[in-house]
């Protein structure tokens, strides 16, 4: 009886210990799940018949929130001067990021250079009395960053971004686009690496980074911005990171063509590239935002935009493919 009684005991503590991994297991996979999404970006309008709202106005909104804002750039000229002509009476990028966010997010996930900064366009399509403002959801950049959707930095930080808005376009709201995410025809990150020496790791990246920047105007390609995440990271005190660099890069033919028919583009332009080596690693990683988001995002299937993507994409892989083969 006695043996009976300690086999039950000994089965039931087995069976205890296979549920308990078996819902540690589904605890974990609860926490990484990366949901889909039907609408990866957000546009925020608002009447704007007295003009009171501008790129200048909204960007106070932002800085009063605590963020930093890289760059607010009028792409208007830009489009009027190269292309002689321009749907929008407005039409902004805008670059920012919360450095405070940035850093922590910094210390979970390497890929954080992905949206530091972050994108929107500002716009108003000509002879229109409203201003509007597109953004990526949270669910949207944590797709793309392969995180959960449920990091809480990241959702926090995303509903600062929407009281910005409303503190900066009064009376406005989301509108709700006409289409629908479509499947997405490649990865959505291009990332590289590339090994570095432990003690001349300064000189190579100084080299990579003037090859890199001396390739792009040849290839189309601007600057639309450049952020020192490392330099932020430093003032915290922060070592995670021996350099973690930042590069809005803009391609005018893109945004032009694109921008004609999703003004709404601007979330993904300019885009951001980072080059960053984590401390005592010698391996340095590269990456950023493959243009298949905009395709998937924005639902483009005119042959002539997937066009001007795909070539933009082949150009980008081209210059970091050269720099560090």
């Amino acid at each position: 009886m006695k043996l009976i009684i300690k086999n039950m005991l000994l089965t039931s503590l087995l069976l205890t210990s296979v549920v308990a991994i078996e819902a540690t297991k589904v605890e974990k996979i609860k926490e990484t799940k990366v949901v889909e999404t039907t609408e990866d970006i957000k546009v925020f309008t608002a009447d704007n018949k007295d003009g009171k709202i501008t790129p200048k106005t909204i960007q106070a909104a932002f800085e009063k929130a605590g963020f930093f804002v890289s760059a607010n750039r009028d792409m208007n000229t830009p489009f009027e001067k190269q292309f002689k002509e321009t749907s929008f009476d407005v039409y902004n990028l805008f670059t920012f990021y919360k450095k405070d966010v940035v850093l922590e997010l910094a210390k979970k996930y390497e890929n954080v250079g992905l949206f530091a900064p972050m994108s929107m366009s500002i716009y108003t399509k000509k002879g229109d009395k409203k201003i509007s403002v597109s953004t990526l959801s949270a669910e949207a950049m944590a797709k793309i960053m392969k995180i959960p959707a449920d990091e809480k930095l990241l959702t926090d930080l995303r509903a600062l971004v929407v009281q910005a808005l409303e503190s900066a376009l009064t009376n406005g709201k989301f509108e709700k686009l006409a289409y629908k995410v479509a499947k997405a025809s490649g990865e959505l990150v291009t990332t590289y690496s590339m090994e570095m020496d432990a003690e001349e790791w300064e000189d190579e990246l100084d080299e990579l980074k003037m090859g890199f920047e001396g390739e792009l105007a040849p290839n189309g390609f601007v600057i639309a911005g450049h952020n020192n995440l490392g330099d932020d990271f430093e003032e915290e005190n922060y070592e995670g990171y021996d350099f973690y660099e930042v590069y809005s890069v803009c391609k005018l033919p893109v945004i032009y063509s694109i921008a004609n028919t999703r003004p709404e583009a601007g979330a993904f332009a300019p885009c951001s590239l980072y080059f960053a080596k984590k401390k005592d690693e010698d391996e340095m990683k590269a990456a950023f935002p493959s243009v298949y988001n905009w395709v998937s995002s924005l639902a483009i299937s005119d042959k002539k935009d997937l066009k001007v993507l795909e070539d933009a994409q082949a150009t980008m892989n081209k210059i970091l493919t050269s720099l560090m083969e």
